[in-house]
């Protein structure tokens, strides 16, 4: 759900819906409301890559799953 949220908020239109709003604080972050739609989607990418990364290792290392 995570990733669709990301995906949603960088490829379809998401950053545009969002920029500007008070909604925009509680779901991507604080500042989020000063931000304009390029720097909320640049944001975005870097949260799906970190996602797309720490999912990796919960796959291939079941172990580090309760680490965070």
């Amino acid at each position: 759900m995570n990733a669709l949220f990301w995906l949603w908020v960088v490829r379809r239109g998401g950053a545009e819906w969002l920029e500007g709003t008070f909604c925009s604080g509680f779901l991507i972050h604080i500042f989020a409301p000063r931000w304009s739609a390029e720097g909320i989607k640049l944001f975005g990418w870097l949260m799906l890559v970190g996602n797309v990364i720490l999912f990796l290792i919960g796959l291939f290392v079941p172990v580090a799953r309760f680490y965070w």
